[in-house]
């Protein structure tokens, strides 16, 4: 019942996210053909207009995108010639999906691995070294560890491509840039939670009756300590696919999130809603697969 209520309560949530990124979108300073190569004359910028339905009342256009949304229709681009909406997210989805899948992987790995050493050895030099390197990958923010990855390890080094987006080589340093500051932060908390349930009361009845250490640090300690960083995994995936227009545009990936940029500058309203839109629809998902996963790693939890 409970999840039935959060399904039904994220409806009207993705029309207003709809309505508001509707409104602002076509309150921002400038139009979808402000920047054309040759400046249109009144008549041809009055046909465009026109044709696009960008005369009416915003209401009224409102009310037009909400009919072709009801169809699965998200509008047709006023800047990518002969593409629509639907065109624009079938080509950059699967990019950004793989993407953001690839560092949401890599982080879960790397964050999941230190933060489990690192309080299997509290106190000695793995503990220091590993707590050091996830605070430094939080303190580093990706767009700023990107231009240092290309200048090392492409420019420099000349082990991986720059840019773009086609081989698996391709792939290594936007996951990377993309993928190592949620790492620290999957690190810190598995670190925390592991070090809270050495000290629950279950663990030291277990080891009173001769359980080893290794099978109290796997078997009790890893399962309660993973339960906070499934909590953080659904708005860390949301963070990764939003988030990752800025890594994409450095590395001039073609996933929607370059599209997203471009489309704002160019004030290419249909794309710039419709991808908004699918935006919050996948960090509505994501959320709730969170507490689907959450209750099935614990089965005590109950939702009201």
């Amino acid at each position: 019942m409970y999840f039935v209520k959060r399904i039904a309560l994220a409806i009207p949530l993705l029309l207003v996210i709809s309505a508001l990124a509707f409104v602002l979108v076509h309150l921002a300073p400038g139009g979808p053909f402000d920047r054309e190569r040759a400046p249109a004359s009144p008549e041809i910028e009055r046909n465009l207009n026109a044709k696009y339905h960008l005369d009416e009342p915003i209401w009224k256009q409102y009310g037009r995108y909400l009919g072709d949304l009801a169809h699965g229709d998200f509008g047709v681009s006023l800047k990518y010639r002969n593409h629509t909406v639907n065109d624009i997210i079938a080509q950059g989805l699967p990019v950004s999906l793989t993407l953001g899948g690839l560092a949401f992987c890599f982080a879960m790995g790397i964050g999941l691995t230190t933060g489990f050493f690192t309080a299997a050895r509290r106190g000695g030099w793995e503990d220091y070294v590993g707590s050091f390197l996830s605070v430094l990958a939080v303190c580093v923010p990706g767009f700023v560890l990107a231009p240092l990855l290309i200048l090392i390890f492409a420019v420099k080094l000349k082990w991986l491509p720059v840019a773009l987006w086609g081989s698996p080589w391709h792939m290594i340093l936007p996951v990377l840039a993309l993928g190592l500051y949620f790492g620290g932060k999957v690190a810190r908390l598995t670190r925390e939670g592991m070090l809270q349930a050495m000290q629950a009361e279950f663990i030291t009845a277990a080891r009173a009756k001769g359980l080893g250490e290794n099978g109290l640090l796997w078997r009790h300690a890893f399962r309660i300590a993973v339960l906070p960083v499934a909590s953080y995994s659904g708005p860390m995936l949301a963070d990764l696919l939003t988030g990752s227009f800025i890594i994409e545009n450095i590395f001039q990936i073609p996933g929607i999130g370059v599209f997203l940029v471009n489309s704002s500058l160019n004030r290419d309203y249909t794309v710039v809603v419709g991808l908004s839109l699918l935006y919050a629809v996948l960090l509505v998902g994501l959320n709730l697969a969170v507490d689907f996963a959450y209750r099935w790693l614990d089965p005590r939890v109950k939702y009201e």
